[in-house]
C-alpha cells in the first residue's frame, strides 16, 4: 500500500479515525529492516505532523475566542475520536521501532525519548489526557471572561494593565484593587477546577504504576537530564544568591519613588528609574510587528527573513480583545514548516519583550521543522525557553531607533535596565511556582483542599519575595496561584524558564565579547532539534546546563554590573 494523505492539515481536520487508522495500521503492518527504515519514518513522521498541526490549529481556535461554541465543539470532539486513538496507535509503531533494534542516523536521542514515554504508556489513560485537556481548555475559559468596568468602558484585566502604568498612585491602587475583586469572584470556579485536576493527575500516575504524578509527569515531559533534586538545589540557590538581588531591585525602587513600602500596585511601573517618564508606546500593533522585523533583521538577516515570512503570512495574533484566551505563545504548523505567534498585547513597553521572546521561539520552530522526522524535532522545553530569552537579550543592542529599534538611546537603555530588573525578580518568582507544584502532587491529599494551597502559596510568596508589602491583601497574595495559568494548563511546566533565563543570560555574555559569533552558535543550537541531550543543547548554544549557586551567582553580578553601566547612561 502506498501511503497518500492529504497535503494540508486543513483537509486533514475533517478526517475521521476511521479514515486515518488504515495509514496507522498499514505502517505496524509492515517489516521493518534497514533497507526500508526510513522510507517508514518519513511516512509515520507525516502523519505526526498532520494530527499535531490538526491539534494546533483546534487549539489556537478556542484561544482566539473562547465563547466560541463551534470552535470548542471541534476541539474537544478531536480530542474525543482522534487523540486517544492516535496516541495508542503512535504507540505501537514506537515499540515497532523499539523491538526492531534499529537505529537510523541522528536517532540515539529520540530513541531514548521513546523508551521513557514507552515505560509510562497505559492505555488506560488515553481518555484521561483527553479530559485534562478540556480542563485546561475550562480554565482559559474562565480567564478570558474576566473584564472589569473602568470609566464606563469594559476592559479586559490584560488591557487593564496599562492604567497600571499611571503616575498617580491612588488610581494604581484603585485599578489594582477593581480586577483583584474580579479574580476573586471566580475564586470558587478555579477550587472546583483545581480538585478535578488534582484527582485526574494522580489516577493518571496510578495507572502507570508510579508513586505519585510528579514522577510520572517528569517522565512524560522527558525530564531526562536532571531530577527533583536537581530542582531543591537550585530553588536553594535562588534563595542564597537571587532573592536578596531581587530585594535590592525592589528597595532601590522603593527608596526613588519615595515611598515607606511597595504595594502590588506600585510594581507594574516596570520598575523604570522614578526621575524618568515611562517608555513610550510603540504605537498600534502594525508598527510593533514592523520595528520588530527591523530589529531581528539586524540580530541576523536569516532571523529578519523568518519574521518577515510570519508577517505577510498572516501568522501574528498579537492584540488583545475580550473573550481572547490569556497570555501570549508561539505553536508551530509541522505540516506547513511554520510557526504561529499568539500573545495580548495593549500598547505597553512589555510587550516589546513579550514579542521577542515569542519571536525566539518562532526561530527555533523555523530551525528544528528543517530536521526530516517529527521524532527528531522536539529538543525539550528548557532548551526551547533558551531560544526565547536568549532572542530578548540578543535583540537588547538593537533597541535604539538609530538601530532600527522602539526607542531613543535614552529609553533604549531604560528598556535593558528593565529587562535585567525583571530577570531578577523573576528567579525568585519562578522558585514560588515551581515549589508549590512539588508541594502539591507530593501531598494531594492536603493539597486537594484549596485553603491549604492557599496558605502554602503564601507561606512560599512571604519566603521568596520578602520585598513587597501586601499587608491587608492577604487574600489576594494567598490565590495567587489561581493567576498562574501554567499550574493548571501546564504542570511542573516552570522550572524550565528558571534554568533556561540561567542559559540565556550565558549567551548574552558571550554576544557581549562577540555579538555575530554568539547568534551564529545561537542558531546552529536551534537547529539541532531534539538529536542531542540537553546538555548538549545548552553547549551547543555556549552555555551550561546549571543548578548551583554559583553559576548563578556569576549571572547576577554579570546582570547588576551592567545595570550600573546602563544607568549611568539614563
Amino acid at each position: 500500500m502506498v501511503i497518500s494523505l492529504p497535503t494540508s492539515a486543513q483537509e486533514f481536520m475533517n478526517w475521521p479515525w476511521e479514515k486515518i487508522k488504515p495509514y496507522y495500521h498499514e505502517l505496524d503492518e509492515r517489516a521493518l529492516d534497514e533497507a526500508n527504515v526510513e522510507v517508514w519514518l518519513s511516512q509515520w513522521s507525516y502523519l505526526i505532523d498532520l494530527i499535531s498541526e490538526t491539534y494546533a490549529r483546534l487549539t489556537l481556535a478556542v484561544n482566539l475566542d473562547t465563547t466560541d461554541k463551534g470552535a470548542e465543539y471541534r476541539y474537544n470532539a478531536f480530542l474525543d475520536g482522534i487523540y486517544p486513538a492516535s496516541q495508542a496507535a503512535d504507540q505501537k509503531l514506537k515499540e515497532k521501532l523499539l523491538a526492531s533494534e534499529l537505529e537510523p542516523n541522528g536517532f540515539k536521542i529520540p530513541l531514548r525519548k521513546m523508551r521513557a514515554e514507552s515505560a509510562i504508556f497505559s492505555e488506560v489513560n488515553l481518555p484521561l489526557l483527553s479530559k485534562e485537556r478540556k480542563l485546561a481548555s475550562q480554565y482559559n475559559k474562565v480567564i478570558g471572561a474576566q473584564t472589569v468596568l473602568w470609566e464606563g468602558e469594559e476592559r479586559t484585566l490584560t488591557r487593564m494593565r496599562a492604567i497600571y502604568q499611571n503616575p498617580d498612585r491612588q488610581v494604581r491602587q484603585r485599578a489594582w484593587q477593581l480586577c483583584a475583586q474580579r479574580q476573586l469572584a471566580d475564586r470558587e470556579a478555579i477550587n472546583r477546577l483545581w480538585r478535578k485536576l488534582l484527582q485526574l493527575r494522580s489516577q493518571l500516575a496510578e495507572n502507570a504504576s508510579l508513586p505519585g504524578y510528579r514522577a510520572y509527569r517528569w517522565q512524560q515531559l522527558l525530564r531526562l537530564d536532571y531530577t527533583p533534586d536537581d530542582c531543591v538545589q537550585f530553588r536553594q540557590a535562588i534563595e542564597q544568591v537571587a532573592v536578596p538581588a531581587a530585594s535590592r531591585v525592589y528597595d532601590k525602587h522603593r527608596c526613588r519613588a519615595g515611598l515607606d513600602s511597595l504595594r502590588p500596585w506600585d510594581l507594574d511601573l516596570d520598575l523604570y528609574p522614578i526621575h524618568l517618564p515611562p517608555l513610550p508606546s510603540y504605537g498600534g500593533v502594525e508598527n510593533l510587528q514592523e520595528t520588530a522585523e527591523a530589529v531581528f533583521k539586524r540580530v541576523d538577516p536569516v532571523l529578519g527573513k523568518y519574521f518577515h515570512s510570519m508577517r505577510t503570512e498572516g501568522l501574528l495574533d498579537l492584540e488583545n480583545r475580550k473573550g481572547k484566551a490569556p497570555g501570549g505563545y508561539c505553536t508551530a504548523f509541522p505540516v506547513t514548516r511554520r510557526p504561529l505567534i499568539f500573545m495580548n498585547a495593549v500598547g505597553l513597553p512589555g510587550d516589546v519583550r513579550t514579542l521577542l521572546h515569542e519571536a525566539g521561539h518562532a526561530f527555533h520552530n523555523f530551525e528544528r521543522l528543517a530536521l526530516p522526522y517529527a521524532q527528531q524535532r522536539h529538543p525539550g522545553l528548557e532548551f526551547a525557553e533558551v531560544a526565547s530569552m536568549s532572542m530578548e537579550l540578543l535583540a537588547s543592542p538593537y533597541l535604539a531607533a538609530r538601530r532600527g529599534g522602539f526607542y531613543s538611546d535614552i529609553d533604549a537603555a531604560q528598556a535593558s535596565i528593565q529587562h535585567l530588573e525583571h530577570i531578577l525578580i523573576f528567579w525568585p518568582y519562578m522558585a514560588v511556582v515551581d515549589a508549590f507544584q512539588h508541594w502539591a502532587y507530593q501531598n494531594t491529599e492536603s493539597a486537594s483542599d484549596p485553603a491549604n494551597c492557599d496558605a502554602k502559596w503564601l507561606e512560599l510568596w512571604q519566603r521568596f519575595l520578602p520585598g513587597v508589602d501586601w499587608y491587608g491583601l492577604e487574600v489576594e497574595a494567598m490565590t495567587g496561584w489561581h493567576r498562574k495559568q501554567h499550574i493548571y494548563r501546564y504542570p511542573f511546566y516552570y522550572v524550565e524558564y528558571g534554568l533556561a533565563q540561567l542559559g540565556a543570560v550565558q549567551v548574552w555574555r558571550n554576544a557581549l565579547e562577540d555579538q555575530p559569533g554568539a547568534v551564529a552558535v545561537y542558531r546552529k543550537a536551534l537547529s539541532l532539534g531534539g538529536t542531542e541531550t540537553l546538555p548538549e543543547l545548552f553547549a551547543a548554544a555556549g552555555a551550561k546546563l546549571a543548578f548551583d549557586s554559583q553559576s548563578l551567582r556569576e549571572a547576577i553580578q554579570l546582570i547588576e554590573g551592567n545595570i550600573e553601566k546602563l544607568e549611568a547612561v539614563v
